[in-house]
């Protein structure tokens, strides 16, 4: 009988072991879902390219956080697409931290203190006229600093960790990605002659995609920053380089310019979007004109894609007058701190009953000239990269970052091996006078949307067309059903500021001719630069990331 309790006694103890050793491996490594091929367990990161993508991805798995791996995904992105953005511009970060806090980090050019007070007389017709290497455009960057701004609040990575990856590719060199071929071949000699030399091969030529290409300058200044801090680039070597090639070059940005430039820090709006919560930037960013889009084409109440002629029609039909109407608004899109008054008009353009009383104003059967959405005369612009990055704690950043037009000014501080910006041009059309210190309108739209058991993490690049890119994928996800990569490949239709209609090639060709009779002056898309659209999404433990391939962009996690 004694044996036999000894035996119950250690039977029982060596369960107990047994029940210790499966609950530490369980906490330690706890059952993973079943997600598809192609999707991640634990992070994502949606840039331009794949290799920015994986950069951001590495960092990440090093125990980077989400603002970690954004940083070092756009420092790779201008040299990856230098076209696009790179530390000669300026960003908008949407950071959600951990716990479901948000906050908006703007480090949006600025209009230099001596900015000329005649400028806005010198706009034009062409948005792609202003990337002619005259200086007069250039606002201060202000992208290291945002840089500098997030890590000191999100950052877990050393500084200096998250530049090491892109002055490594910048020394070594790379082939020229085919986006940033394409770019290359449209640079003019004569009018831009340092952005050429910048992009010289060795048999003296520009336009071959396969060649490798190397940032020696650039990598100088990249590991400068890295070593020093920011301050180098706003108070130190890099910034008396950078004046004297602004200024060689007609520009008026000055020491003390660069050196008065503060990012700041701002609560972000939120938008209720369905069983989603939507957060964005507040202007001068285009959140609010996104949001407008949107609750004016959630009011009709559609739950799924429309599958007839008839239905598509209707569809993208009101779907143009929204932006119509949204386009006649893009004024109310300012500096808060030099036009405070208008924020409380931009703030009520979220709002659904605003959207209510536009949609009132929407005819089913016919579109009106362009006055009847007070519209009144702007520049469509282009340019700008967007990344999209989620972490394993759950943090996620949406950062879109801009030189503007393509190569921005088209000015290229040798001295640096920085282009520089032309954001002053954004102020056409817009305003009758530029502020010293003022941010210029932007479409950008970086934006985290949370619901109790989903996030996603979304922007665009594409200037002008970032709205329509945004509105697009967003409503063919979230309430038509189509998945990620099929929302944000669906062919976009894009409103210019005449009330044109420029659609993709692979636009609907039946929708076409129904819209034309309706009144609609339709136009096909210019391929040689798209809107493009990255985005990362959580959802039933599975995050899916997708780069858009107009881009030929590619995701990474793991």
């Amino acid at each position: 009988m004694a044996k036999t309790k000894v035996y119950i006694f250690y039977c029982f103890l060596a369960l107990l072991l047994f029940i210790t050793i499966i609950a530490v491996i369980f906490n330690n490594h706890p059952l993973e879902p079943a997600c598809p091929n192609g999707t991640f367990h634990n992070a994502a990161v949606a840039a331009d390219t794949r290799k920015c993508s994986e950069i951001g991805r590495d960092i990440l798995q090093r125990g980077g956080s989400a603002v970690d791996g954004a940083i070092a995904a756009l420092l790779c992105t201008g040299i990856m697409n230098p076209q696009s953005a790179g530390i000669g511009g300026g960003s908008m970060f949407t950071v959600m931290d951990s716990s479901g806090n948000v906050n908006i980090i703007n480090s949006r050019e600025t209009a230099p203190s001596n900015v000329n007070p005649d400028l806005l007389n010198s706009c034009r017709r062409s948005s792609n006229m202003f990337a002619d290497g005259n200086g007069k455009w250039i606002g201060v960057p202000g992208e290291i600093r945002g840089y500098e701004m997030a890590h000191k609040l999100y950052g877990k990575l050393p500084w200096a960790d998250l530049f090491q990856p892109t002055i490594k590719l910048a020394r070594e060199g790379f082939p020229i990605p085919l986006v940033q071929g394409k770019a290359i071949k449209k640079i003019d000699k004569n009018q831009t002659p340092s952005l050429w030399e910048a992009f010289l091969g060795e048999n003296g030529t520009v336009n071959q995609e396969t060649r490798n290409i190397t940032f020696e300058k650039l990598a100088d200044t990249l590991e400068m920053i890295a070593n020093n801090g920011s301050d180098v680039f706003y108070t130190g070597k890099i910034a008396e380089d950078l004046v004297r090639d602004v200024q060689e070059a007609g520009g008026v940005l000055t020491l003390e310019d660069l050196a008065s430039y503060n990012a700041t820090v701002t609560d972000a709006w939120v938008v209720p979007m369905g069983e989603y919560q939507m957060y964005i930037p507040p202007p001068p960013s285009g959140g609010a004109l996104l949001s407008l889009i949107l609750n004016i084409m959630k009011g009709y109440q559609m739950k799924s894609s429309p599958q007839s002629t008839d239905q598509k029609t209707q569809f993208y039909h009101r779907y143009v007058e929204a932006f119509k109407y949204t386009n006649g608004l893009k004024k109310r899109i300012v500096d808060p701190n030099f036009k405070s008054e208008e924020i409380k008009k931009a703030k009520q353009i979220t709002e659904d009953s605003f959207a209510d009383r536009i949609r009132s104003r929407i005819s089913d059967n016919r579109t009106h000239d362009p006055e009847y959405y007070n519209l009144t005369s702007y520049l469509d612009s282009m340019g700008t990269t967007h990344v999209s990055v989620l972490a394993g704690d759950g943090s996620a950043v949406a950062v879109t970052s801009t030189i503007n037009h393509i190569f921005g000014s088209g000015v290229y501080s040798r001295s640096t091996g920085i282009i520089l910006n032309s954001e002053l041009s954004d102020f056409c059309g817009m305003t009758d006078k530029i502020s010293p210190g003022e941010q210029p309108p932007s479409s950008m739209a970086p934006a985290v949307l949370k619901s109790d058991s989903e996030i996603l993490v979304i922007g665009a690049s594409g200037g002008s067309r970032i709205t329509s890119a945004l509105a697009s994928a967003l409503i063919n996800h979230l309430w038509f059903g189509n998945s990620l990569k099929e929302a944000i490949a669906t062919p976009l239709v894009f409103v210019d500021s005449k009330t044109s209609v420029e659609v993709e090639l692979h636009f609907y060709k039946d929708v076409n001719m129904t819209l034309k009779a309706l009144g609609h002056l339709l136009k096909l898309a210019d391929d040689s630069y798209n809107s493009t659209v990255n985005a990362v999404e959580k959802k039933g433990g599975c995050i899916c990331a997708e780069s858009d391939d107009r881009k030929r962009g590619e995701a990474a996690g793991y």
